[in-house]
């Protein structure tokens, strides 16, 4: 699969879906949209980032071999890919070995390793340990708390790949179950009265287990709980993280486990200051978390290793080699130790997989990079080698395809594991001054004033779904003065009027009577005195005059004020009318930004989805 054309795709079609909805007649006003969308208002560049490699510790059978995990642990841990699989021997990440070892040692500790590094399987298998030397079936003898449902789901489905796999449809060696509150009334029964091995969670259904009395049975055979782990230990901040605090000295008070061991994961804990400084943070907080000493040492961070050579890209032969790579359109080394030597592979990983801390010279993972654009590693590139920046992000692309697909001799893991991190946004909508249409500044980024004047005004802009015509979002105050209105939402305010402004050149709204006959929806008109006359009890639009910094007198443009809610479009062309009983504008007038968070939200994984399933090589 290619991850590029899969971006462009999915990109291709929210911007259709984005155009689809907003119509806008005035053509200075539809280009400078259209310019900046086209340069990432919506969506930005996307950001790129490796995957790191980790440096090896021990495999699960040597683990085994030397006593340290029970022998079944080499059935169950092991990669497998399908349900029939018995699987290959897995070799561990070392901070996994690191964790299986602190645990051993029944201390408790946090991982604060980085996506991608296996954090869970550094909790999983020492709790399938315990288990297993244990016996499984006496009681609860761990829960493991995730923030959100979806990844306590995400984790059984995890464990089913080891703990189902490769044995034949029979009874797994130790029993998990789900319990979050999302289970029907039969299966929270099956459990209450038969409680596995491992519980998956959320913590207020952990608060539900000790203080409902369905629950007690629950609470009775978690008795001496040997770990509680609290996944995402980041996301429990001031008064929700005062309450797991407490709400885990309240589990080992009620499960008698006076030794339970806590057990912390967190990529995001701690993100100002070296590698050292954030490891003190970690352990600080999460001893006041856990109600107990974390050390140091058993703050388990990543330990990184490159894929491919360290080299020095300000030396000349190293420049003229990644030159002669770009510039000739070379094609990247087929295999993995060749791939490891060369040049442009190395300047790759050094750009989006890992750097080196200045103060502790340990290996970080790399800030994400945007591929091409201002500031982007094709533009670093070619500054680099002399070259054109299509160029040199044409070779890094290559190069990261061409990595993808070639997999460790030992570990099997991809030479560059990529990803790309894109960043949407719903948009806001145009701002512009209080000016003629040929003056007016045009942004797409609110702020108060025009840059550079202070004393003119940026309105927000909204725009008739049927023709496009344009109107400014106001309040108007009894003073003699609008001011900007945020959002739809009409104001109670005494003295506030909330409302819109219609300025056109071209088709000004009538202040003549009979003029307006034809400017008004028809049901607005009556027979009066054998005469058609526009109805007393319609809100006509008014005319006035306002300046730039907001003022209503007898200077400035001329504009017609029209009562929110929106009833008809005052373009002649237009004339489109709303029906009186539908209060809210949103559905009548449009912004850039789009409506429906949930329906954006379907239109991209539904494009995502269906490019999936047309690529051959995923069939």
């Amino acid at each position: 699969m290619d991850a590029f054309d899969l971006h462009r795709h999915v990109i291709a079609d929210y911007s259709a879906y984005t155009k689809s909805f907003v119509r806008i007649a005035d053509t200075r006003i539809s280009k400078v949209v259209d310019d900046e969308i086209a340069c990432g208002l919506l969506w930005p560049e996307p950001l790129l980032q490796l995957n790191p490699a980790f440096e090896p510790g021990r495999s699960v059978d040597e683990l085994v071999q030397q006593g340290a995990l029970h022998k079944d642990c080499v059935r169950i841990f092991r990669a497998k890919e399908h349900e029939n699989d018995l699987g290959r021997p897995m070799r561990l990440h070392l901070h996994q070995d690191q964790a299986i070892q602190i645990a051993s040692q029944d201390r408790p500790y946090v991982l604060t390793t980085g996506t991608g590094s296996g954090k869970s399987l550094a909790y999983i298998i020492p709790i399938v340990n315990h288990v297993l030397k244990r016996g499984t079936g006496r009681g609860i003898q761990a829960i493991v708390v995730y923030p959100m449902n979806a990844l306590a789901n995400s984790q059984q489905e995890e464990l089913d790949k080891f703990l189902k796999r490769g044995f034949g449809g029979g009874d797994p060696l130790v029993s998990y179950q789900r319990y979050t509150g999302q289970e029907k009334q039969d299966a929270r029964d099956a459990i209450q009265r038969n409680p596995p091995d491992i519980i998956l969670t959320n913590y207020v259904m952990l608060e539900m287990i000790l203080t409902r009395i369905d629950e007690r049975a629950m609470v009775e055979k978690a008795h001496g709980l040997k770990f509680l782990v609290i996944d995402e230990l980041h996301t429990y901040r001031g008064r929700q993280g005062a309450d797991v605090s407490m709400l885990i000295r309240r589990c080992r008070d009620a499960f008698g486990s006076a030794d339970m061991l806590c057990v912390g994961t967190s990529a995001t804990m701690a993100t100002e200051g070296t590698s050292d400084e954030q490891t003190d943070v970690v352990a600080s907080v999460a001893s006041k978390i856990f109600g107990q000493p974390i050390r140091k040492q058993d703050v388990i961070g990543e330990t990184l290793r490159p894929n491919a050579i360290e080299l020095d890209f300000k030396s000349p032969g190293v420049k003229q080699a990644l030159r002669a790579i770009v510039t000739e359109e070379m094609t990247p080394p087929e295999d993995f130790e060749q791939l490891s030597k060369d040049p442009l592979a190395a300047w790759i990983e050094s750009r989006f997989g890992i750097r080196i801390e200045e103060v502790t010279k340990h290996r970080r993972r790399q800030t994400p990079s945007p591929l091409t654009g201002s500031g982007s590693a094709a533009a670093a590139l070619a500054h680099l080698t002399q070259t054109d920046e299509e160029r040199a992000a044409k070779a890094i692309r290559t190069w990261l395809e061409s990595g993808s697909h070639i997999r460790h001799p030992e570990t099997n893991f991809p030479f560059f594991a990529f990803r790309l991190h894109q960043f949407i946004t719903r948009g806001d909508t145009v701002w512009t001054s209080l000016e003629s249409s040929e003056q007016r500044s045009l942004l797409l980024r609110g702020q108060l004033f025009v840059p550079g004047d202070r004393s003119k005004l940026l309105f927000p802009l909204v725009f008739c779904r049927s023709c496009g015509q344009e109107y400014y979002r106001v309040e108007r105050k009894q003073a003699g003065f609008v001011e900007r209105r945020e959002n739809f939402n009409i104001c109670k305010e005494t003295g506030v009027e909330s409302g819109y402004l219609y300025v056109s050149e071209e088709a000004p709204w009538p202040t003549d009577e009979q003029d307006l006959l034809n400017r008004v929806p028809e049901d607005w008109i009556e027979e009066h005195r054998k005469q058609r006359r526009v109805k007393r009890t319609m809100p006509v639009p008014e005319v006035i005059r306002i300046t730039p910094d907001g003022t209503i007198g007898h200077q400035g443009i001329e504009a017609a004020f029209v009562r929110a809610p929106f009833r008809f479009c005052l373009n002649p062309n237009c004339c489109v009318a709303h029906n009186a009983r539908q209060r809210s504008d949103a559905g009548k007038l449009a912004t850039i930004g789009t409506d429906g968070r949930s329906t954006a939200t379907s239109v991209l994984a539904l494009s995502t989805i269906l490019k999936l399933r047309a690529d051959p090589a995923l069939a």
